[in-house]
């Protein structure tokens, strides 16, 4: 599936914004470093992690000219499933996002605690999602990139 086919379903297009897109890294970087602070807890430092992912697989949809559609469900779901597609992450390491992208869900919405080990596993995940994305963007849409 191509991430065309998807358009009005899940995704809309935009035009790649190099302003918006430059803010999204940062926000991750900020949300990872979150995620390592000792004095948080294990939900907290996996929500900043997370939050990461989300960032960085909007900057993926979005280098590519595109935007889920929040308005409908699943948009979280989307951009993690479209990252093989947009930035050519494995599609191994996708199953994991989705698995803590699920794990957010259960946490969020019926009280399920986040062990320490989960948490961690969402820092590393988060962060070689961010190598991943930034390379992709260097290699494929270095306008993109501010600085």
């Amino acid at each position: 599936m191509t991430l065309k086919n998807l358009l009005g379903i899940s995704l809309d297009a935009v035009p790649p914004d190099p302003a918006a897109i430059g803010k999204l890294p940062a926000a991750a970087q900020r949300n990872l470093a979150d995620a390592q602070l000792a004095g948080l807890s294990a939900e907290n430092r996996f929500d900043a992690a997370y939050k990461a992912i989300m960032q960085l697989s909007m900057v993926a949809l979005q280098a590519n000219g595109y935007r889920t559609l929040t308005s409908k469900p699943g948009h979280h779901q989307t951009a993690i499933q479209t990252l093989t597609t947009s930035v050519g992450v494995a599609p191994a390491q996708v199953i994991v996002l989705d698995a803590l992208r699920k794990q957010r869900n259960l946490s969020d919405y019926s009280g399920d605690l986040i062990p320490d080990a989960v948490a961690a596993e969402c820092l590393a995940s988060a962060q070689a999602l961010q190598g991943h994305v930034l390379a992709w963007l260097k290699a494929h849409r270095p306008e993109l990139l501010s600085g």
